[in-house]
């Protein structure tokens, strides 16, 4: 089994990556906010894989850290949720909000992932509640329907879920437009 992979960047895709190892290109299926993250083609990369086998179809899914990795396996013991659909998962949530949703039973926020609905969210919680590490978690800041308008925005513009609830708390408790938030949170996503 492949259990991680240590090369060269080749490529960047919409969905995956492909990593050459010895003259082998690897094409390796990445969450987004991981995908973001990796630096242009010809960087070394290190990757915590999972090698999922079907009858018809090897696939490679690779994380950034030991926890995504095991997040998502977790998620594969759930009934009805593959690998696209874990990894849809982690794309929209950290680990940390993940475990804290789970923890706290918040279907909501389960839902808003691509592909899981209220039910799907239930049967995550009712499967993954004892199996989930709550140690060293931090509560997720409130989020009120004015500062949902811009967690959706910069959802709508390619940040996952976690990254828009990090950049909304970030903001200064002043007044501020919804425009205004969302260009603040902008500049905090990018680091000014």
């Amino acid at each position: 089994m492949i259990s991680s992979l240590r090369g060269r960047l080749a490529a960047k895709n919409e969905d995956h990556i492909i990593v050459e190892v010895g003259g082998l290109g690897f094409k390796v299926h990445v969450p987004t906010s991981f995908l973001r993250e990796l630096g242009s083609p010809g960087h070394e990369v290190t990757l915590f894989t999972h090698l999922h086998l079907r009858e018809n179809e090897v696939s490679l899914y690779g994380f950034g850290t030991q926890d995504e990795l095991t997040l998502f396996r977790l998620l594969l013991g759930v009934t009805g949720i593959g690998p696209r659909l874990a990894l849809a998962v982690l794309s929209t949530l950290s680990v940390d909000d993940f475990r804290l949703a789970v923890a706290h039973g918040d279907v909501e926020l389960l839902s808003e992932v691509p592909g899981i609905g209220k039910r799907m969210a239930e049967r995550v919680i009712l499967y993954l509640k004892d199996k989930i590490a709550l140690e060293r978690l931090v509560p997720l800041p409130p989020i009120t329907p004015e500062d949902a308008e811009v967690v959706e925005a910069l959802t709508a513009l390619g940040y996952s879920l976690s990254e828009a609830r990090e950049a909304v708390s970030s903001l200064a408790d002043e007044e501020m437009t919804t425009e205004d938030k969302v260009i603040s949170a902008l500049r905090y996503l990018g680091g000014e």
